[in-house]
């Protein structure tokens, strides 16, 4: 390691350790509360991070706050794959695939009718829907990406990351109360909230706030969905006749973490990986899980929907909603 690479990854360190500090420690208090209470740890962590989120504001904790609620994140659903074999997979059966293509199919279609009702750019529709169907802001990031530049296409992309964030947060509350109520098996329950809640973070803090097999279940759902982003994209670019650009800051077609899933599945699968390595990756996963959702809570603004009219709300509200009834509509049928 070269001089200036190291003071390079000193300076990052100095830089993202104040952040990451706080995001561990409410991480650990949640870790003690779930532990002594006998609740779930994703929603202490989601309680906790929200009680303090006046810390991004704060100029030393925000670039640890957001690596925690990003990069963490990421890594620990990766590790999570190393719990989940293809036989767990092809358990599930041929329904979860199939729920996933219908609901996002429909979901998109009616979305952009929608938008056309209310009388916005079909294309906001289009995004909003596209970020419902498939995994919330990462989503909403991308199909921006592809979508054609207009006047209100900044505010658009910005409105629908803080809307699905906001109501992914919601569900991630309601939804595994609404299964309990439902009297849904443990893989049902996986399929519906894996089907439905639109971000990665809370599929897993919903999921495995009801039951391991749950949380298994919904993460392999939740990255089905997230694979379908690549063929959503390419749509758009077709629809819309978009030329993508070769910015360095467009997301990914497919997040390395969704593929390094797939990779540690397939390791396990074989049976290579010994109790005590999966355990102790199973341990850091849900470190990393729990430090990630104390930083989305801090990061959670719902005040800020207010500023942007009750429309695009009423939008996105109806979009979850549809997506949540399809999802539970083709369990019943397909089951």
């Amino acid at each position: 390691m070269t001089s200036a690479t190291l003071a390079t990854f000193q300076n990052r360190s100095r830089e993202l350790l104040p952040g990451l500090t706080v995001t561990a420690i409410v991480a650990a208090a949640a870790t003690f509360l779930a532990e002594h209470y006998s609740a779930p740890l994703m929603l202490f962590a989601l309680l906790l991070g929200i009680a303090m989120n006046f810390l991004p504001g704060e100029t030393r904790c925000a670039s640890g706050i957001e690596f925690s609620a990003r990069a963490v994140l990421r890594v620990g659903v990766a590790l999570l794959g190393i719990r989940v074999t293809f036989a767990q997979i092809a358990q599930l059966g041929w329904q979860p695939p199939v729920i996933v293509v219908i609901s996002l199919i429909v979901t998109i279609l009616v979305s952009t009718l929608l938008a056309r009702w209310l009388r916005f750019n079909t294309l906001f529709g289009f995004l909003t829907g596209g970020a419902t169907a498939i995994c919330g802001a990462s989503a909403a990031l991308a199909l921006a990406a592809a979508l054609p530049a207009h006047p209100g296409k900044e505010k658009a992309t910005t409105f629908t990351v803080i809307g699905v964030s906001a109501l992914s947060t919601l569900a991630m509350i309601v939804y595994p109360l609404l299964a309990h109520w439902l009297h849904l098996s443990p893989t049902a329950a996986g399929v519906f909230i894996g089907g439905t809640i639109h971000d990665v973070a809370q599929v897993v803090g919903a999921g495995y706030s009801m039951s391991q097999q749950t949380g298994d279940v919904a993460t392999v759902v939740k990255l089905m969905r997230v694979a379908m982003l690549l063929p959503v994209i390419l749509c758009a670019a077709m629809i819309t006749r978009a030329q993508i650009g070769t910015r360095g800051d467009r997301p990914p077609l497919l997040p390395w973490f969704a593929v390094a899933f797939v990779m540690l599945a397939a390791v396990n699968s074989t049976g290579w990986i010994g109790a005590t390595v999966r355990d102790a990756c199973s341990d850091v996963s849900r470190w990393c899980l729990a430090i990630a959702m104390s930083a989305i809570g801090m990061k959670t603004q719902l005040k800020e929907l207010a500023t942007v009219g009750l429309k695009p709300v009423i939008l996105m509200v109806i979009e979850t909603v549809v997506l949540a009834g399809l999802v539970l509509g083709l369990s019943c049928w397909l089951g």
